[in-house]
């Protein structure tokens, strides 16, 4: 299933680098940021709960996380 995150806090590539890598580190999780649309594609099991909380580690705040499900997501 795939997420979508809205991340606040961001403000740069680095930012956009951090956050990666520690939503990255979850086990079976693939994710992706786009900085210009403060959003994290993620991919994998883990909860939003889990995503949230590495996200949070990394010192950004998520203010919302969509499931796609299907195909085209």
């Amino acid at each position: 299933m795939k997420k979508i995150l809205t991340i606040e806090g961001m403000t740069c590539g680095h930012c956009a680098a951090r956050v990666e890598k520690a939503l990255n580190t979850l086990p079976g999780v693939k994710a992706k940021v786009n900085l210009s649309k403060k959003q994290a594609a993620v991919s994998g099991d883990a909860t939003a709960e889990q995503l949230t909380k590495a996200v949070e580690d990394a010192g950004y705040k998520v203010t919302s996380v969509l499931e796609k499900k299907g195909l085209f997501g």
